[in-house]
C-alpha cells in the first residue's frame, strides 16, 4: 500500500484499490501550508474520522463535498456532517467491524475527548484497525493515551503490518507510552503522528527514535507530504 503524510494525524493511504483519507487537517495546520499543500487536489474514496476535534476534520467538509467521499466515523460525527450537507457516510461505532471494497474497517477504543467545531457532542473517540488480504493490516490509533485495552487488537484482529500511533505528549501519548502501546498490539513497525505541529506537542525526535530502537523497534516520523510504500510482511 502506498502512504502519503499530510501533516498532523492526516494520512492519505491508497489500498485495496480505493483512496483513504484519515483525519483531514490541512488548511489550518500551518507546516502543511508552508508544504504548499492544497486541498483542492485530494480526492479520496473514503475519509475516515477519528473523533471530533477540529485539527482532525477541519478539512473534512470541503474536501468530502469535491470528492463525494464516504465519511466512517461514529454516528454522531456522521450525522453531524449530514447536517452540513454531507449526505455519504457509514456509521460505525466501538467493536464494530464492515467490509468495504477496499477491505475490512475495525473500529476500536480510543482514551481522549471528542466535541464538534460548534461544542455539539462528538461521540466516543476511536481508532480504526483496516486489513486487506493481499496488502496488509495497520491500526491507526487516532488521539489517544495508552490503555489496556489495546491488548485486545492481537487477539481480534490479524497480524498488524505496522502502526501509526500518536507519540506528541500532552493531549496524547507521549513516546515512552507509545512504546508500551507497541508491546500491547504486538507491532515493532510505528509510524508516527501528532507531534510537532504545536509547541505542546513537540518532541525531541533523536531522543525517541533512540528510545524505540533501544526496545527493539522501528520508529519512522514522517516528513510532510512525503510518500512511502509498505508492503504486507
Amino acid at each position: 500500500m502506498r502512504i502519503t503524510y499530510y501533516g498532523h494525524a492526516c494520512f492519505f493511504v491508497e489500498i485495496g484499490g480505493k483512496k483513504l483519507l484519515f483525519d483531514p487537517f490541512i488548511s489550518p495546520n500551518p507546516k502543511a501550508q508552508a508544504a504548499n499543500i492544497v486541498i483542492d487536489n485530494i480526492e479520496p474514496d473514503y475519509i475516515l474520522i477519528s473523533h471530533g476535534h477540529d485539527d482532525h476534520l477541519a478539512d473534512a467538509f470541503e474536501i468530502a463535498m469535491q470528492s463525494n467521499a464516504k465519511i466512517i466515523s461514529n454516528p454522531e460525527i456522521v450525522k453531524w456532517f449530514d447536517k452540513q450537507g454531507v449526505k455519504s457516510g457509514h456509521e460505525m461505532n466501538i467493536g464494530g467491524k464492515f467490509l468495504f471494497d477496499f477491505g475490512t474497517v475495525k473500529m476500536v477504543k480510543a482514551v481522549h475527548s471528542s466535541m464538534l467545531p460548534d461544542g455539539s457532542y462528538g461521540g466516543n473517540p476511536a481508532g480504526f484497525v483496516i486489513s486487506n488480504e493481499q496488502e496488509g493490516t495497520f491500526y491507526f490509533a487516532g488521539d489517544t493515551g495508552l490503555t489496556l485495552d489495546m491488548q485486545l487488537i492481537p487477539m481480534i484482529c490479524p497480524r498488524l503490518d505496522f502502526a501509526i500511533l500518536p507519540i506528541g505528549d500532552n493531549y496524547t501519548m507521549g513516546y515512552e507510552d507509545a512504546i508500551l502501546a507497541s508491546n500491547f498490539i504486538q507491532c515493532n513497525t510505528i509510524i508516527a503522528c501528532h507531534f510537532d505541529t504545536f509547541p505542546q506537542i513537540e518532541i525531541d525526535q533523536d531522543v525517541a527514535k533512540k528510545a524505540f530502537s533501544k526496545a527493539g523497534k522501528t520508529l519512522f516520523l514522517p516528513e510532510i507530504w512525503m510518500s512511502f510504500n509498505i508492503k504486507k510482511k
